[in-house]
């Protein structure tokens, strides 16, 4: 059996949603594999309000867990409280490091973010190309934007406008398991 684990903030941890355990993505995912046969085991190590810098300082416990595929989703808060570009992608450079060097078989897969429409490029300079350039330097899987097909839609949100619904995280799962079941295959 293998381990995935899921590690990022409220979008991973499924705030706001009647039944994390189910809803979330992780669980959602978790659903999949197991309606695919895949023998993986998900673990959700979301914490709402993790930023960049408090993930990192988090990270040694979840490196205990013996990994197989890594899921990294954090910066969106980071953003929304104004850290800057480079501050982001240092941290995250650093996990994705951590990662590699205390389970060097596993697999990262990075879940991208973007500007949400109301905030200009002026605002947050830098936070473009975050995760693309990670990915590439890294030679990580990246799924571009995580709240593709939902972001802006209010049926598919939250009363805040920025976390989904469980029908939400049923299309994030679903925008989510293509690159994922690609890089299990492929661990095969």
């Amino acid at each position: 059996m293998g381990t995935i684990v899921f590690f990022g903030d409220s979008l991973t941890a499924g705030y706001g949603l009647k039944d994390p355990l189910k809803e979330s993505l992780p669980a959602r995912i978790g659903q999949i594999l197991m309606s695919e046969g895949m023998d993986y085991h998900v673990i959700n190590a979301g914490i709402s309000g993790d930023t960049s810098v408090s993930g990192l300082n988090r990270l040694p416990d979840t490196l205990k867990i013996d990994t197989d595929i890594f899921v990294l989703e954090l910066g969106a808060n980071d953003l929304l409280r104004g850290h800057p570009a480079a501050l982001v992608s240092h941290n995250l450079q650093k996990i994705i490091s951590a990662v590699k060097a205390t389970h060097p078989a596993a697999d990262i897969l990075i879940l991208g973010m973007k500007l949400p429409f109301w905030i200009p490029d002026e605002r947050a300079p830098g936070y473009r190309r975050i995760y693309q350039d990670l990915a590439v330097q890294n030679h990580c899987e990246l799924v571009p934007y995580l709240l593709d097909g939902i972001e802006g839609r209010k049926h598919l949100n939250m009363y805040d406008g920025v976390h989904p619904l469980a029908e939400g995280y049923k299309i994030m799962a679903d925008t989510v398991w293509p690159t994922l079941k690609k890089m299990i295959k492929d661990r095969t």
